[in-house]
């Protein structure tokens, strides 16, 4: 006898065993069940209610379909999709050898704190140098968390070829490009001047971080009681990158903005003052993968994100239209004319992402349910 999940594909049964599937009152064992309402969510009828019935199910019943290997991939990829995903089941998916390594990967790249903790203490995670790489540039990582991942050599701080270039001197398109920034923006640096330093979203860690920083000090005077070698080894000072960049002025943190290294990008684009922010947007060096992570960072100003969807060079970037449509911080306004651009799957997962906006959830299953139901006629 055929499984019910094979008659209901096939649409082999009537409407009222449809909607009693939607609302997971068969009388089957839970892994059938849970199967039927993955299939059932993408339903242009029933998705909604079968939606609604996944988000109610209790994790002690999901939690063995998630820790089993003969569990369909389109259950295991709808358990771990970030608009789905319960961190009480994160453990087990992790530890499942049939969950793939793109869905961890894309978890390091987006993951909330909740997520990021999970994943640095998982063996698994940590052993995918992709993975380990990704929470490097995960915002909700801890500075602790990142030495600890840079130690245990799964992988560099920097690619040997980031780390090449970080050694050359700076290229003139650089330094044309600064110069250029500098004139257009001099009004604004100047009026920025003088203001204290201060973090976008900045956590409780970080601004510890920032407060046990040793005051900057004027030079020392050179004696020949003191020779200068003596006054440089009085108080050595160890300060960390988000430190030492606190101490700079606006005018050299968009310096730093246009030619440091990826690592000083990644605290600069959270810089509270606008110039510096926008001033990581318009450096040579920032990379694709770069701007793909910011569009998706929950804790820059709504300026930068507002500054990645204005760039043309940006925008023709797929996956940044993607993360910008699914950041809950970005503005309604440059989310709505962006998600025309969205590919069917990619709006489905933001019609059930219920960290973004209601009016963006409606019209991405709107907009799913029209692109479904024309692929099926062109069929």
């Amino acid at each position: 006898m055929p499984k019910m999940i094979d008659l209901i594909r096939e649409s082999a049964v009537p409407a009222s065993v449809m909607r009693s599937a939607a609302h997971g009152a068969l009388t089957l064992p839970s892994d059938e069940i849970v199967e039927i309402l993955v299939y059932l969510s993408q339903h242009p009828i029933f998705g909604e209610q079968a939606r609604l019935t996944l988000a109610g199910f209790k994790e002690d019943k999901l939690q063995p379909v998630a820790a089993n290997s003969q569990t369909p991939s389109a259950v295991l990829d709808y358990l771990i999709a970030s608009g789905n995903l319960r961190p009480a089941l994160l453990p087990v998916l992790l530890e499942n050898p049939s969950v793939p390594d793109k869905d961890i990967i894309e978890l390091a790249k987006t993951g909330s704190r909740d997520v990021v903790v999970q994943l640095v203490g998982s063996s698994r995670a940590r052993s995918i140098p992709r993975v380990c790489d990704e929470l490097t540039r995960n915002p909700h990582l801890t500075p602790a968390e990142i030495s600890s991942l840079a130690s245990s050599s799964q992988v560099p701080e920097l690619k040997p070829d980031q780390e090449a270039a970080a050694k050359e001197p700076d290229a003139p398109e650089v330094e044309a490009e600064l110069a250029r920034y500098q004139a257009e923006n001099a009004a604004a640096i100047a009026a920025a001047e003088g203001k204290p330093f201060e973090l976008a979203e900045a956590s409780e860690e970080e601004r510890g971080h920032l407060q046990s920083a040793p005051a900057a000090e004027p030079a020392k005077t050179v004696t020949p009681q003191a020779p200068a070698a003596k006054v440089a080894a009085e108080k050595p000072e160890r300060l960390s990158t988000l430190q030492k960049i606190a101490r700079l002025s606006v005018g050299e943190r968009v310096q730093l903005a246009m030619k440091g290294s990826r690592d000083e990008r990644f605290i600069l684009i959270r810089d509270g003052s606008k110039v510096v922010s926008a001033a990581v947007l318009e450096s040579p060096k920032l990379t694709d993968q770069e701007v793909e992570t910011f569009a998706a960072m929950k804790n820059v100003q709504e300026s930068v994100l507002r500054g990645i969807a204005s760039k043309r060079k940006f925008m023709k970037l797929y996956a940044v239209t993607r993360s910008l449509t699914a950041n809950p911080r970005c503005p309604l306004d440059v989310a709505l004319p962006l998600m025309k651009n969205l590919l069917a799957p990619d709006l489905k997962s933001l019609s059930m992402n219920k960290n973004v906006s209601d009016t963006l959830r409606k019209l991405a299953f709107k907009m799913h349910r029209e692109k479904t139901q024309s692929n099926k006629k062109s069929e």
